[in-house]
Formats: C-alpha cells, sequence, structure tokens
C-alpha cells in the first residue's frame, strides 16, 4: 500500500534542523523566520529543555502558541523570559562561550561555509536584488560554538564566491584562519540543511562534505544543484520526510499563518519502505 505526502520545502528544511536539537542546549537565533521556528518546533515536539537566546537579547522567553511572527519588541516574544537585555549582551555571552548553537539563513553560501544575506548581483551600490542584511548573524556566526546555515538547494545559493560575505564560516579554509582574524578558537559552521541535503565541513580542509540526502532524491540530484563539488561523506545518508505530526504542529500551531513555512510544494509517495517524488514545483525566486 502506498501513501501520499505533499509539504513545501521550508518544511523539510525545518523538520530536519528541528532534530539535529539537542535538549539542555543554548540556542542563538534571529527575530524570526526558518531558524526560530526550527527551535519552537524542537521545544514542542522533542526538547522541551531545549533554551534559546533572540538577538534583540530576549533570554531564554517561554513563547506561547501560534508564535509571534518576529520576535522583537512586544510583550509576546518576551512572555516569561529569563532576561530582556540587549543584543550588545547577547553578543558578550556568545563570546564568553556561554551559547553553544547559533541558527542561521542564508541566501549564498561557499565551500567554506561563508555566507551572504546581504545582496546578489555586481555591486553593493547597484545589486541586482537586496537583502535585509545580517543583522545578528555576523556575531552569531561568529561566536557560537557551532552554526547551522539553513538554505534551499539551489544552484545560485551554493555558489564558487560569494557576492558578498556578510558572517564568516571557515574563510579561506586555513587550519587557523578563523582565530588569525580575531575569533575564538574551535567556533564555526557545523551543519548546512537544504530540502535536498544536509552537509558537514571536514576537519582537515574545512570544505563541505555532504553527509545525507531526502529520500527522494539523489546525490546527483544534489550536486546539479551547486556551482562547487562538495566532498562526499564515507557513507551518503538519508534523512527522513517531514512526519505528520510534524507538520501538524507546524501548521496548526508554530505557524498557523503560514508566513514562514511556505514554500515550492513537494509530492512525495512512499511505498514498501521507498519513496519517489511525484511532483515538485520549479525554483521560484524565493530568499
Amino acid at each position: 500500500m502506498s501513501t501520499t505526502r505533499t509539504f513545501t520545502d521550508m518544511e523539510q528544511i525545518i523538520c530536519t534542523t528541528a532534530r539535529m536539537m539537542e535538549e539542555e542546549r543554548l540556542y542563538f537565533v534571529a527575530i524570526g523566520g526558518p531558524p526560530l521556528i526550527a527551535v519552537l518546533l524542537s521545544k514542542r515536539l522533542r526538547t522541551p529543555n531545549l533554551t534559546y537566546v533572540v538577538e534583540d537579547g530576549t533570554i531564554a522567553p517561554a513563547v506561547q502558541m501560534p508564535a509571534p511572527a518576529f520576535l522583537i519588541a512586544s510583550s509576546a516574544a518576551g512572555y516569561r523570559a529569563v532576561a530582556w537585555t540587549d543584543m550588545n549582551t547577547v553578543d558578550f555571552h556568545a563570546g564568553l562561550g556561554y551559547i553553544d548553537y547559533g541558527v542561521l539563513a542564508a541566501v549564498q553560501v561557499d565551500q567554506y561555509g561563508n555566507f551572504n544575506s546581504t545582496f546578489v548581483g555586481a555591486a553593493y551600490e547597484r545589486p541586482a536584488r537586496r537583502f535585509g542584511g545580517p543583522g545578528g548573524a555576523n556575531e552569531i556566526a561568529s561566536l557560537c560554538w557551532r552554526t547551522i546555515l539553513m538554505t534551499r538547494q539551489q544552484g545560485r545559493k551554493f555558489v564558487n564566491k560569494l557576492d558578498f560575505m556578510s558572517s564568516p564560516g571557515f574563510l579561506d579554509g586555513s587550519p587557523d584562519a578563523r582565530q588569525r582574524a580575531g575569533l575564538p578558537a574551535d567556533t564555526g559552521p557545523w551543519r548546512v540543511v537544504t530540502e535536498m541535503a544536509v552537509f558537514d565541513f571536514d576537519e582537515e580542509s574545512r570544505r563541505m562534505r555532504l553527509l545525507a540526502v531526502a529520500p527522494w532524491a539523489t546525490v546527483d540530484d544534489v550536486l546539479a544543484q551547486m556551482e562547487f563539488k562538495p566532498l562526499m561523506a564515507p557513507s551518503v545518508e538519508t534523512f527522513d520526510l517531514p512526519s505528520e505530526e510534524e507538520l501538524a504542529a507546524l501548521r496548526a500551531e508554530v505557524d498557523p499563518s503560514g508566513r514562514t513555512i511556505r514554500g515550492r510544494w513537494i509530492t512525495v509517495e512512499e511505498e514498501d519502505g521507498r519513496a519517489h517524488l511525484v511532483q515538485q514545483e520549479a525554483a521560484g525566486e524565493e530568499s
């Protein structure tokens, strides 16, 4: 008997990221968007004792569902927070080593995990498209022990050379590049999550490495959507589709407005433990 499941590319990204999160850890996220939704989904279903800090300085809020679209400057955003400080304070906490993970979205990313959230196009003064900028992402990527990046699997996002470096990964890939730039030792990007793949970074070369693919995709499908060729894990695994429980929580409790989870629709048919792609909308101009 076969079953058909339909979800958006962003729902897949959020669910995959949420499954990586750990209890008793402190996460640093932006004021809104997929990273925050992934944290809230994980707290709702898997890791109730996970704690997070928002880049405006709110520490460990107990956000009531449905979550506000943006967690900033509102009573809902700071509900029962341990503290409501400022951006400098939480950045200092990260610099002192108190924050385990940063979770961020990226417009472009290169093979060393450096990423862009500012603009794409030929020049800063006259870009093809301008985005909201990094906000606190530079500090999060610079100071947290590990950083998780979330983006869509598209060739225009996985690039040989960034149009602009908003936030650092492993810079030029040399072993001490981050330390030479004045960043804390033993920090840097840890995972990159897309709807089709999960990557980590090789400890020696600092290059991006393919760890796993979606059950409806192949390694070649992933590589076709990258300008550079990543390293390969000894065994490339397969990660799970979004579960019905995860999708129900996302759509009814965490983001019922659909503002963050919207994206390209993917329809997958599962039969005898195998999944194959039935239909996928063409890539658009989502950030």
